[in-house]
C-alpha cells in the first residue's frame, strides 16, 4: 500500500516543487538568472547587432525619405526639416538606449508582480498535499482491491508529473523570449527613422511588453490556484477506496488544469488586452 501513497505523494511534490520554481522565475530578473551567464551572451549579442542597428538606421530614414518627399523643395521646408532630424534623432536613441529602455519596461511590469502579490497577501504557493483520509483509506484496503488502485493512481501521478512540466517548460519560455527581444532589439527598433517603417519600431516594443505582461497574468493564475489549493477537493469517507480515490485525483487535476491552461494563454491574453 505505501507504493500507491508514494506514487502520488511524488507526483505532488513535483508539482509543488515546479509551482515554488515558478514563484521564483517570476520575481527574478533575467540579468540574475543562472548566475547571469545568459544574460552576458545577450549583452554581447545586442553590442554586435547594435552596429547593424546604426547601419539599417540610415537605410530606413533614407527610405522614409523618399516615401514622403516627394521633391528636394520638400526637404528644404523647415517644419519637415526638423521634422525629418526629430525622427532621426529619436531612432538613434532607441538604438543605442534600447537596453535601458528594456530594461525600464521589465522594471515596470515587476513593479506590478510585486504589487499584485502584495496586495493578495502571497509571496508563495500553497502546497497541495495528500489528505489523511485518502492515506488511511488506501492503507486499509486489501491485495485485490488495491489493483485498481495502483492503475488510478499511475494514471494520475504521470497526467499531474506532465502537467508540471509542461507548466514550467511555459514559464521558462517567457523568460527566453525576454532574451531574444533583447538581443535582437537594434534591428527592428532602427525602424523607427522611417515614417513608413516606424510601426515596426512601436510593435516591437508593445509586442516586448506583452511579453513582459504575461508574468502578471502568470501571477493572477498561480494565487487562483492557491485558493483551489487552500480548499482542497472534498473527500467523501463513506465511499469506497478507489471511488474515494479516484474523485480525489479527478478534480484535483481539472483544478490544475485550470491553472495550466491559464498560463499557457496568458500570452493570448495578453494579446487580446493591447491588440496585438
Amino acid at each position: 500500500m505505501d507504493g500507491i501513497i508514494d506514487n502520488l505523494t511524488s507526483a505532488l511534490n513535483t508539482w509543488n516543487s515546479k509551482l515554488a520554481e515558478i514563484w521564483l522565475l517570476l520575481t527574478e530578473s533575467p540579468e540574475t538568472f543562472k548566475g547571469g551567464d545568459i544574460w552576458k551572451v545577450i549583452l554581447k549579442v545586442h553590442d554586435a547587432l547594435q552596429a547593424i542597428g546604426l547601419a539599417l538606421l540610415v537605410l530606413f530614414f533614407v527610405w522614409g525619405l523618399i516615401k514622403t518627399c516627394t521633391s528636394w523643395q520638400d526637404v528644404k521646408r523647415p517644419e519637415q526639416a526638423f521634422k525629418l532630424f526629430l525622427r532621426f534623432i529619436v531612432a538613434r536613441a532607441l538604438v543605442m538606449y534600447g537596453m535601458e529602455l528594456m530594461t525600464g519596461i521589465f522594471e515596470i511590469v515587476q513593479g506590478i508582480i510585486s504589487s499584485i502579490t502584495e496586495t493578495a497577501g502571497l509571496g508563495i504557493s500553497s502546497e497541495t498535499v495528500l489528505p489523511q483520509e485518502i492515506i488511511d483509506a488506501v492503507s486499509n484496503t486489501g491485495f485485490l482491491e488495491s489493483i485498481p488502485l495502483w492503475a488510478v493512481t499511475l494514471l494520475g501521478s504521470i497526467f499531474i508529473t506532465i502537467l508540471s512540466f509542461v507548466m514550467i517548460l511555459t514559464v521558462y519560455g517567457r523568460f527566453f523570449k525576454m532574451y531574444m527581444y533583447t538581443a535582437i532589439s537594434p534591428i527592428p527598433l532602427a525602424a523607427a527613422a522611417g515614417e513608413s517603417t516606424q510601426n515596426t519600431a512601436f510593435t516591437f516594443i508593445k509586442s516586448y511588453a506583452g511579453v513582459c505582461l504575461e508574468g502578471a497574468i502568470i501571477v493572477l493564475a498561480c494565487i487562483i490556484f492557491s485558493s483551489f489549493a487552500s480548499s482542497p477537493p472534498v473527500v467523501d469517507s463513506t465511499a469506497s477506496s478507489v471511488s474515494m480515490l479516484w474523485s480525489y485525483i479527478g478534480e484535483l487535476i481539472f483544478n490544475m488544469l485550470v491553472l495550466v491552461g491559464t498560463i499557457k494563454m496568458s500570452d493570448r491574453i495578453v494579446k487580446e488586452m493591447m491588440g496585438l
